[in-house]
């Protein structure tokens, strides 16, 4: 057998290296699928002391994660998944947010929340009650 043939132990020495054909080699690393984001999410905010719930359960491989983040005050902030262009380079693979609105009325969050559900049915989206979110979930540059 041909070396990096499928089955062969060549093919699956690196956990980085995904050969496609056995003379080119891919560096991509995997993607954790969104319903162990969102376990470990809820598990991390919960271990630190802070609430966490699931409001609606997304697609488990690649739904899309919201975060609506509520504050003592009742105001709330919601983060989506950031572009890719606000992503750099070297941590595409990785998942990273981006504040979509901030510190806003909870009536403000439910409308825009209702609006991506009526675009992607397939999104998960998470609420929490934590002071410092950036403890939790990547946010992307230039988002604090």
């Amino acid at each position: 057998m041909p070396v990096g043939a499928v089955g062969t132990p060549e093919r699956y020495a690196s956990a980085t290296l995904l050969p496609i054909r056995a003379d080119i080699a891919y560096t991509r690393a995997m993607r954790i699928r969104s319903d162990i984001f969102v376990s470990a999410l809820t598990r991390r905010v919960f271990s630190a002391g802070g609430f966490a719930a699931v409001v609606h359960k997304g697609s488990d491989a690649s739904g899309a994660i919201f975060i609506r983040q509520r504050f003592r005050d009742g105001l709330e902030t919601l983060y989506g998944p950031a572009p890719q262009s606000m992503v750099m380079v070297e941590d595409r693979d990785d998942r990273q947010f981006e504040i979509r609105l901030a510190r806003a009325e909870p009536e403000a969050l439910s409308a825009l929340i209702a609006r991506e559900q009526r675009f992607d049915s397939d999104l998960w989206l998470v609420e929490i009650e934590v002071d410092e979110i950036g403890d939790y979930v990547p946010l992307a540059a230039g988002q604090s």
